[in-house]
């Protein structure tokens, strides 16, 4: 077992933490960087990126989360292979236990272990996983322009997907396994009066239908949840919007979250409930959840904790010449 120190320790290592251990770097913080369960995030699972800024040419998720972990341990960060498991925000440093039994002191923590899309949990949907099938209709569906698609689900986050998806195709259907929608009523309204999206409902995804070869998906097979007729959809794409899990079961009971178990920050900026403790990316935006914005929302985190960690210094200095 043993204690590692630093002045600032980051939980995550998608673009939100990466990106607050590259500014912390540079600012002398020589942080710690717990990887977690997923090293990289959500876009180590993600094939063609399009709309990360910087990069005429698509490319590759993977290669992206590769070159700024490279970046941040260029600059001084040291990357850790652990787990936390436990948590104690009681005192400063803040203390927290890995899954390895190290043990892992900042004087700043900022928690960057973003949120994973909830799936239908079928092998098929598993199978087809960036070949026609996804959970981000934002990041994916420049790709399927003319294309006929289809979203799964019923809250704001199916409305909304359906919706921006007929910005590229001419042909929506929105799959819902009830009689009416969770989402909003403007959302809706919004929804019913748009001429190119059409809704199923009391439909379940029964299986995602692979064309074979490089045809990927090409139908979803459907099952009436009143009836039981099984039907046939023909779609090139399919995208699952059913919800978001943060990852934050380790956090609770030690810092306030929202109704729907989001980190709570400070509006405008990434302060949580408790002082000296940040957070940044999908762990706290339930909103935008992209690279971009994640990378953004790390650079603020570090610089929150950086202007944290000035002003208690400063303090302390202040009050040793009382």
């Amino acid at each position: 077992m043993t204690t590692h120190k630093t002045r600032m320790l980051i939980l995550g290592s998608g673009p939100a933490g990466l990106s607050a251990a590259i500014y912390g770097a540079r600012a002398g913080m020589k942080p710690i960087l717990v990887q977690g369960i997923q090293p990289g995030g959500q876009l180590m699972t993600t094939t063609d990126v399009e709309n990360y800024p910087g990069f005429a040419d698509v490319i590759q998720g993977p290669w992206l989360m590769d070159q700024m972990q490279k970046q941040a341990e260029h600059v001084g960060t040291t990357l850790m292979y652990d787990t936390v498991v436990e948590v104690d925000f009681s005192q400063r440093p803040f203390r927290l236990v890995g899954d390895s039994g190290d043990i892992y002191e900042g004087d700043v923590l900022i928690i960057a272990t973003g949120a994973q899309a909830k799936w239908l949990g079928l092998d098929s949907e598993d199978a087809l996983k960036g070949k026609g099938v996804s959970a981000c209709a934002t990041c994916d569906g420049f790709f399927y322009r003319g294309k006929k698609v289809a979203v799964i689900g019923g809250g704001n986050t199916a409305v909304e997907e359906a919706l921006y998806l007929t910005n590229h195709s001419p042909d929506v259907t929105l799959i819902h396994r009830r009689d009416s929608f969770r989402a909003e009523k403007i959302l809706q309204e919004r929804l019913f009066a748009h001429k190119g999206i059409t809704v199923l409902w009391n439909k379940e995804v029964a299986e995602f239908v692979d064309g074979g070869g490089t045809a990927g998906l090409v139908a979803l097979e459907l099952i009436d949840t009143v009836t039981g007729e099984r039907s046939r959809l023909e779609t090139e794409g399919g995208f699952v919007a059913i919800g978001h899990h943060p990852a934050t079961e380790l956090f609770r009971g030690h810092l306030k979250l929202d109704a729907d178990h989001y980190i709570w920050v400070e509006t405008g900026s990434t302060r949580t409930s408790v002082p000296g403790v940040f957070a940044c990316g999908d762990v706290m935006d339930k909103v935008y959840r992209q690279a971009v914005t994640a990378a953004g929302t790390g650079c603020m985190a570090a610089l929150d904790a950086e202007r944290f960690l000035a002003e208690a210094e400063f303090e302390m200095v202040a009050e040793a010449a009382e």
